[in-house]
């Protein structure tokens, strides 16, 4: 059963060494999901699965130990998600969840053993909602971290360059995680999260599938939209 989530952004920019010299503008999201990790070492849980959008070779399981990597950003930092260090050597986490290493790993995380799942972003809703329900059936108390975008579209600068539905998007979104919405998120608009280039999509479905009879409730810890890309920190509990 899900007894509590942290839904976190995971922009590589997150990670100071990444960001360099703007590393500064995204101190107050660094430390909403500080906050969002503290929820879910309070909710003492026997397995913790952090779910991410991946590319199709970072798409699957990823076992306790996977190592991950910001090379490919220009920064020579590597990760490890969760503690265990002697796994077969094999694929490396997607970039999604080498930003949830990090996280967990400047936090100290030992509270219980970890999973990760990388989901493709064009994922069917219905096939997230029911690995969401999978996923919470796993152990007594699960928990997950969900690493995830909003929309890219939000300004002329941004990725997607400037959408007029983005941000009505992106503000239906932080509504729903931070009010722990499950029939709000399982009814996202596949098709325009697409559009808007919003990575977090599938995450967040797999999310409502796994909190569907939990009775959690959410909070909004931070929504902003620095780079004109969309970013939620919430909590469910």
């Amino acid at each position: 059963m899900l007894v509590a989530a942290a839904i976190c952004p995971c922009p590589p920019l997150l990670v100071p060494e990444v960001a360099a010299g703007a590393a500064l503008e995204l101190d107050r999201a660094r430390a909403a999901c500080a906050d969002a990790l503290g929820v879910l070492a309070a909710a003492r849980p026997d397995l913790l699965v952090v779910i991410g959008p991946a590319e199709r070779d970072g798409r699957g399981p990823h076992p306790e130990g996977t190592q991950g990597s910001f090379r490919g950003f220009g920064v020579e930092a590597d990760v490890r998600l969760g503690g265990a260090k002697h796994v077969e050597p094999g694929r490396e986490l997607p970039p999604s969840l080498a930003v949830a290493a990090w996280l967990l790993e400047r936090t100290g995380w030992s509270d219980a053993p970890i999973e990760g799942l990388g989901v493709g972003e064009g994922l069917e809703a219905d096939r997230c909602i029911e690995t969401g329900r999978e996923i919470a059936a796993r152990a007594e108390r699960v928990a997950l971290l969900v690493m995830g975008d909003g929309s890219a579209c939000r300004t002329l600068k941004a990725p997607g360059y400037l959408d007029e539905r983005a941000a009505p998007f992106d503000a239906e979104v932080a509504r729903a995680l931070g009010a722990a919405d499950v029939p709000a998120l399982e009814a996202l608009d596949t098709e325009l999260a697409y559009e808007l280039k919003a990575s977090g999509r599938a995450p967040w479905q797999v999310l409502a599938g796994a909190a569907e009879g939990a009775d959690l409730a959410g909070a909004l810890l931070y929504e902003d939209a620095p780079y004109g890309v969309g970013y939620v920190v919430a909590t469910w509990s």
